[in-house]
């Protein structure tokens, strides 16, 4: 078994692309995109006679004093889950963290089965979650009208009352980036949500991949319009066997026509079309978000729970600091 770093987009995107529920925050275009905000990243494998097992893309987040922390979103992605495995990429790393003034490791594993590794070298301590640890997946597999038999009823009747009203759904270019961001800002506003800068979502976008393209990781802007106005907005990401519902929006005015429903189902129709096996609506919480969890399971789905996320500690005295200075200044 030899680890080291990862230099074959093609090797990596086959590799992560291919495990079910493929995690496109583990592709090579994603870590293209984290570079091109201004992250350094690092792309570690594990291989067994040339064949990967193992892979783990990490974005090194700067901290104060020259400090930083490796952060692996939805990762490591490791075959079969194996123990032995983690235990030799997690050593490495750890290696590589002290060449790189890296106080611990981020990582949002698959299972909790991790926490069985045997290596000692580090302790690991949950942390506030980043990416959201409870999800709904749809099984693409299934034909339209299971799929819409499956949902909730009101849901059904907002997609057919949105079709009636005359709502209409496409694909969007950069020409209508500016619409789409305005829309983006009205939303975080109503519901506070987190929003990134307007860079980040156009950088994001950039993607020149056709939607079917197998094994790279595509990023695609849908908007609903009403009237001549764009009144929805939703990036989608294509990769592997999923399409993931990535951020949406929507308009205050004329809500009442449903042009959200029907852009999701729009879209998930597409992803099926295309060959997707599953849509992610990635990430539910009856509590933070009750509104939007219930909106997105009125589609149907199965529920699925991660772990969470895990700082493995590579630096004790300095992640004590770390964590008083979150608690203080709101560090991530």
């Amino acid at each position: 078994m030899e680890i080291a770093t990862i230099k074959d987009k093609n090797k990596l995107n086959e590799f992560v692309g291919a495990q079910r529920h493929s995690r496109f925050l583990q592709s090579w275009e994603w870590g293209e995109f984290q570079q091109a905000v201004g992250n350094k990243i690092m792309r570690l494998g594990a291989a067994d006679s040339e064949q990967l097992v193992a892979a783990a893309t990490l974005i090194k987040k700067p901290l104060p004093l020259g400090k930083g922390y490796f952060y692996c979103p939805r990762g490591p992605v490791v075959e079969n889950r194996k123990l032995e495995i983690s235990n030799l990429l997690f050593d490495y790393i750890y290696k590589l963290a002290r060449r790189e003034n890296v106080i611990f490791l981020r990582i949002e594993p698959e299972q909790e089965k991790f926490r069985q590794i045997s290596n000692f070298k580090f302790q690991i301590s949950k942390t506030l979650d980043i990416q959201p640890i409870k999800t709904l997946i749809l099984d693409l597999s299934k034909t339209e009208e299971k799929l819409l038999a499956n949902m909730h009823q009101k849901t059904r009747y907002n997609i057919c009352l949105a079709e009636k009203k005359g709502v209409k759904v496409y694909e969007a270019g950069s020409d209508k980036f500016a619409e789409f961001w305005q829309l983006m800002r009205e939303t975080v506003n109503r519901d506070g949500f987190r929003l990134h800068g307007k860079e980040y979502y156009k950088k994001m976008l950039s993607s020149k991949y056709q939607i079917n393209s197998k094994f790279k990781l595509i990023v695609r802007l849908f908007l609903a319009e009403y009237k001549n106005k764009v009144i929805a907005a939703n990036i989608i990401s294509f990769f592997g066997d999923t399409a993931t519902y990535m951020h949406g929006a929507s308009s205050s005015e004329h809500r009442n026509v449903m042009a959200p429903y029907l852009l999701q189902w729009q879209v998930i129709k597409l992803a099926r079309e295309t060959g997707y096996k599953y849509y992610d609506f990635f990430g539910i919480d009856e509590i933070k978000w009750p509104g939007v969890t219930r909106f997105k399971k009125g589609f149907g789905g199965e529920e699925v729970e991660y772990p969470g996320t895990f700082d493995f500690v590579h630096n004790k005295p300095w992640h004590a600091i770390y964590k008083f200075a979150r608690k203080a200044r709101k560090f991530i």
